[in-house]
């Protein structure tokens, strides 16, 4: 079963605004998964952790940087 979230949820979870989300799926310039559930719009806990991992960066090659 999927953990579905709301889009204030969501926004909560990663840590941005409900505006912010809404702006992403509009202009697909961020592109986080979500399911649209008649005009309802859903977030699944999977879907935000695998698109939190793809943000993370390595720390160690933004030292070598320095």
């Amino acid at each position: 079963m999927h953990d579905l979230m709301t889009r204030a949820k969501a926004a909560e979870y990663l840590g941005t605004t409900e505006k912010t989300l809404a702006t992403w799926a509009s202009t697909k310039k961020v592109r986080v998964p979500y399911i649209k559930l008649g005009r309802a719009v859903r977030y699944s806990r999977a879907s935000l952790d695998e698109f939190i991992e793809r943000q993370t960066r390595d720390r160690l090659l933004s030292e070598d940087d320095s």
